[in-house]
């Protein structure tokens, strides 16, 4: 299933630094191939890994205000409070899956525990 984090309405020019995207997800899965070659406009960096639950990977749009990412939703959690930890406070963002089966705002300073406990409560 692909997850998304994603900026709700006007980023106002913000986007997420890569680097330390990137050195928040090397910390968690060291052996992470990073692949920088722009794909498309929702594929300009992706991150292969390997988790507790199998492959997966995450990448990032082009303006780097959206991360999508197919993974285990438990991994797609730890992923989307790390891009909110990234975020100014100002922002907000949506928590979701590619269906909408759920969608969640996503407030700065959320929990991975509060965080599973919304999707759970919107799924």
């Amino acid at each position: 299933m692909t997850f998304l984090v994603v900026v709700e309405g006007d980023a106002g020019g913000w986007c997420v630094d890569r680097d330390a995207l990137t050195d928040a997800i090397r910390a968690r899965w060291p052996a992470v191939e990073i692949d920088s070659m722009h794909r498309s406009e929702s594929r300009s960096l992706t991150w292969e890994i390997g988790t507790e639950n199998g492959p997966g990977e995450a990448y990032l749009h082009e303006d780097g205000t959206c991360l999508y990412m197919d993974v285990w939703q438990e991994d797609a959690i730890w992923l989307a409070i790390v891009f909110r930890r990234l975020t100014p406070m100002g922002l907000d963002l949506v928590f979701c899956d590619e269906g909408y089966t759920f969608d969640v705002c996503l407030r700065a300073g959320t929990t991975e525990a509060e965080l599973t406990d919304l999707v759970n409560a919107a799924g």
